[in-house]
Formats: C-alpha cells, sequence, structure tokens
C-alpha cells in the first residue's frame, strides 16, 4: 500500500532550500517561470543546458530529470505542451507521466513546482487533486502475499510549491483531497489483486467491520446466510450453494448528513471467485476470476474516501459476496430460484451469477428509501467487445442519474459510456418456467443483464456500472482502482464540500 503524505509549501523557498527531487513543468514557446528560474540559477544552468541540447523539452507528457547539486539532488523537467491547449486530457497526461517518474525515482521526497501551472483557481486546484491522486496510486506496491518482496517505491512525500491563485489552505484542500482518492483506489485495488484463497467473503466482511471501526460515522453489519435466507435472498443464496465459503451481505453506513436525508447507494459485486459453476469456465484464465469482486472493492475504496473527506451527505454502501463453486449442492441449469422481491428466476447459465447476487441486494436496498442508488460489476465479458478497456458501460433507468455519473467520469478522467435498456432488449429474457431467465438469447449480452437488474430497481433511481473491463488490466497488472475517481466524483456533488 501507499504510505505517501502530501503538503504545500512556497515556491520561493524551493531555489535556497534543500530538496531531493524539484519538478519543474516546461511550456512551449515560454520561458522559465520565475521559481524554475531561479532553480536553474541555483543549478548554474543546468536546465537551460539541457533544454538547448534537446534532452529536456515541452514535448507534452516528457519528463528529464538532472543531476542537481549538494542542496537540491534532482532536478526533474516535465513538457506540459502548449498553454493553449493545455486542457483536461494534457492535465492528465502531465500528472501521470510525473507519478510514473516520481514513483521510479529514489528520491523519498519532492517539490512539484506548481506556480504558473494553470490560468485560474478552479484549473489548478483540479491540477492539484489530480497529481496527487496519481502520486499517491503510483506508488502503491503489492507485497500481501510475497514471502519476499521486493522494495516498492522510495517516496514518502510529496509538496505542491505555489505563491500565487490558491491559498495555502485551498492548495492542502486540493492536494489531501486527491490524496483520499487515491488512497481509496488502493484500497480497491489491494483488495481485489488478493487471491481468492485469502479474500474469501467473510475477509470482505471482516475488512468491512475493520473499516467501521476507524471512521466514527461509519457503522458497518453483516448478514450471514441465515438471516439472508429468512429475508427470503433466494437468488443470492444460490450461487454460493457449491461453496463451502459462506456467502455475505455487508452493508457499510456513513451517516455524514442529516438523518432525514435519503442515503445514496452503492451496490457492488462480490463475487470473491468465479469458477463459472456448473456452467464451468475453460481454465485457461480461470485465475484472473479472483478479480471478479472488482465492483465490491471499488464500494470499500469509495466509503473508505467518502469517510476520509467528511463529505455532509449519507451513503450507504452493499456488497453482496460470494464464491461460485461446482460442487454436487451447486445450482445446476435449469434450476428455479425465488428472489426476495419475490420473482422468480430460471437460471440457464450458473456463469450468469453476478446478476443473481445483485437482484436481491438491489432488493435489499429498498428498505433504506434511497435518493438514487448505483450498482458496480464486473458483469459482462460483452462490455469488453462494446467499449474495449477505456470506458466503464453505464446503464440507467434515469436520465438524470446518467448524465450525473457521465459527467463525474469525465470531470475526474474516470470515464463511463451510456448504453441502452428497452423492451426490446428485455425481451429475451422471457422464460416459460419463470418470471425472467437470468441469460439472454446470445445478443447483446452487456444490455440484457442490465435489463435483469432493471426489472428489481423500479422503485428508485437507479443505474448500472459494468467495469468488466476497466476494474483490472491483467493477472501481471493487476486492478487499476476503477471507478473509485469516477464515484467519489459524483458523491462529492451531492454534497456541500
Amino acid at each position: 500500500m501507499s504510505n505517501l503524505t502530501v503538503n504545500a509549501t512556497k515556491a520561493s523557498n524551493i531555489a535556497t532550500s534543500k530538496n531531493e527531487l524539484v519538478v519543474i513543468p516546461l511550456f512551449a514557446e515560454e520561458p522559465l517561470a520565475a521559481t524554475g528560474a531561479q532553480v536553474n540559477d541555483a543549478l548554474s544552468g543546468v536546465i537551460e543546458r539541457a533544454i538547448a541540447i534537446g534532452d529536456a523539452e515541452a514535448k507534452l507528457g516528457k519528463t528529464t530529470v538532472m543531476v542537481g547539486s549538494e542542496s537540491i539532488s534532482r532536478v526533474m523537467t516535465i513538457g506540459c505542451g502548449s498553454r493553449s491547449s493545455f486542457n483536461q486530457n494534457a492535465m492528465t497526461t502531465v500528472t501521470s507521466a510525473v507519478a510514473r517518474a516520481l514513483s521510479g525515482s529514489k528520491a523519498k521526497s519532492a517539490v512539484f513546482v506548481a506556480d504558473t501551472i494553470a490560468d485560474n483557481k478552479a484549473q489548478l486546484a483540479t491540477f492539484l487533486e489530480f497529481l496527487s491522486r496519481d502520486v499517491a496510486m503510483s506508488c502503491y506496491h503489492y507485497t500481501a502475499t510475497l514471502g519476499s518482496p521486493k522494495p516498492g517505491p522510495a517516496l514518502r512525500k510529496l509538496s505542491v510549491a505555489t505563491d500565487t491563485l490558491l491559498s495555502s489552505a485551498k492548495v492542502k484542500q486540493a492536494v489531501t483531497t486527491g490524496l483520499a482518492i487515491g488512497n481509496g483506489a488502493n484500497l480497491t485495488r489491494e483488495l481485489v489483486n488478493l487471491p481468492a484463497n485469502v479474500c474469501t467473503p467473510s475477509y470482505l466482511a471482516k475488512e468491512g467491520r475493520s473499516l467501521g471501526r476507524r471512521f466514527e460515522k461509519l457503522s458497518v453489519s453483516i448478514l450471514d446466510e441465515k438471516k439472508m435466507g429468512e429475508l427470503g435472498m433466494g437468488s443470492l443464496l444460490s450461487v454460493g450453494h457449491g461453496s463451502d465459503e459462506p456467502s455475505k451481505l455487508i452493508v457499510m453506513k456513513y451517516s455524514g448528513g442529516a438523518t432525514k436525508d435519503a442515503p445514496y447507494c452503492l451496490v457492488g459485486k462480490g463475487i470473491t471467485f468465479d469458477t463459472g459453476g456448473i456452467s464451468l469456465k475453460p481454465s485457461k484464465g480461470m485465475e484472473s476470476m479472483k478479480f471478479d469482486m472488482g465492483g465490491a472493492g471499488s464500494v470499500f475504496g469509495v466509503m473508505q474516501t467518502v469517510a476520509s473527506l467528511d463529505l455532509d451527505i449519507n451513503v450507504i454502501g452493499v456488497v453482496a459476496a460470494a464464491e461460485n463453486m461446482p460442487s454436487g449442492c451447486a445450482t445446476k441449469p435449469g434450476d428455479v430460484v425465488t428472489s426476495m422481491s419475490g420473482q422468480t428466476i430460471e437460471i440457464l447459465n450458473t456463469d450468469a451469477e453476478g446478476r443473481l447476487v445483485l437482484c436481491d441486494a438491489l432488493t435489499y436496498v429498498e428498505r433504506f428509501k434511497p435518493a438514487e442508488v448505483v450498482d458496480i460489476a464486473t458483469l459482462t465479458g460483452a462490455i469488453i467487445v462494446a467499449l474495449g478497456y477505456e470506458a466503464s458501460g453505464l446503464f440507467a433507468n434515469d436520465d438524470g442519474l446518467a448524465q450525473s455519473l457521465t459527467e463525474a467520469g469525465l470531470a475526474s478522467g474516470d470515464e463511463a459510456w451510456r448504453l441502452p435498456i428497452n423492451k426490446q432488449y428485455d425481451k429475451q429474457l422471457n422464460s416459460k418456467y419463470a418470471d425472467m431467465q437470468n441469460i439472454g438469447t446470445g445478443s447483446a449480452g452487456s444490455i440484457t443483464a442490465a435489463c435483469f437488474l432493471a426489472r428489481f430497481t423500479e422503485k428508485y433511481k437507479w443505474a448500472h456500472l459494468d467495469v468488466a473491463g476497466t476494474a483490472f488490466q491483467s493477472m501481471q497488472k493487476g486492478a487499476t482502482g476503477r471507478p473509485v475517481p469516477l464515484l467519489v466524483e459524483y458523491l462529492r456533488k451531492k454534497s456541500s464540500h
């Protein structure tokens, strides 16, 4: 995990103070700004010489590290392109490049000179949030199951230096917000990266309780299989029938708003390992199915971030956790189960299990009379065919909610793209033997999965994020932490903070 701290400092002090690494932005056709020029002078013109020979340049995202002096050990330039085209995409290119370079360096502390990086207060605040978020995420280092882990990034402290536009308090607010989002995404990555023999439904329940103990405004309760049975959650329970690991429903309540305020609910798919059940997956690549609780992992990350930021809203995170295994007790293709809503489901494919745990969790959250509900799930491979690995799939029964999530994705750089749900697709779910079947007839798999969930969300505003293409990249690269930035941005807009 990351142990990064962030703070604000004065740009005017940089050239005359002792620093391990100073980062200087370069814009095309612009001279070094005041602080950059002072650092250059303190280092006997090393930055200007590097620019003159072409080692350092303003090309967007290019980093160049130079040896400094006894007081400033290293200086790094970062290309920012032209000032006129320094938009949000350019910002994230810069912050990502800086984050990679800092996490790959030997420096334990670094200072980013931000006094001329932006033209207005809003742009500067956004840049600083992205910078601290991306640096925190670049410092994430998985060691949980390594007997002899290799050393992770050395960076422990990031300072942001600026004398203009924002007060020190506003600068600190921006970087601490970014750090909280980055740490939330890192919690998500850690949970999703853990192997399935460690990260079981019971482990997630334990993690929920641990999170509840850390924050005064966060209370956690766990529903076991007996309680879920009493509530009629036959659909959720059917998924774990073949496993020795008991299923859990984890409910995390953050009370930041008034008691009368309707909560915003997040519901995460928590399949801690997915063999496909009786509809067994091919063995090749099955190891990646430890990632099938990416939606649940993101709920944990968002809840930690919301509590860290002390948002003045009420948020409830619900995780439906189960392990999908084949055995003599496992649910079989053709079985019919009764959901908590009373609707019956013909299970034609036991590998379409995520929607089976989600539908009961979505019915469960009705009791909270939610303002809005968003579920998050690594639900379908079809979404990767549709959108690749760049954007999460977005479905909704309310245009306003869909717009809010779309805008949050754009603002955070964690994009989602809306797809349709309507009766033309929904009719694929019609069944002769139950109220519905759990898969469609073969086409538009992501849409029919969303149509299935929509049948359980008619009593409130609801959206579904299919993150099968965005929550993780590969076994080697691991979990991404998405869509934590999107969801935090969405909830921040609901808060006055």
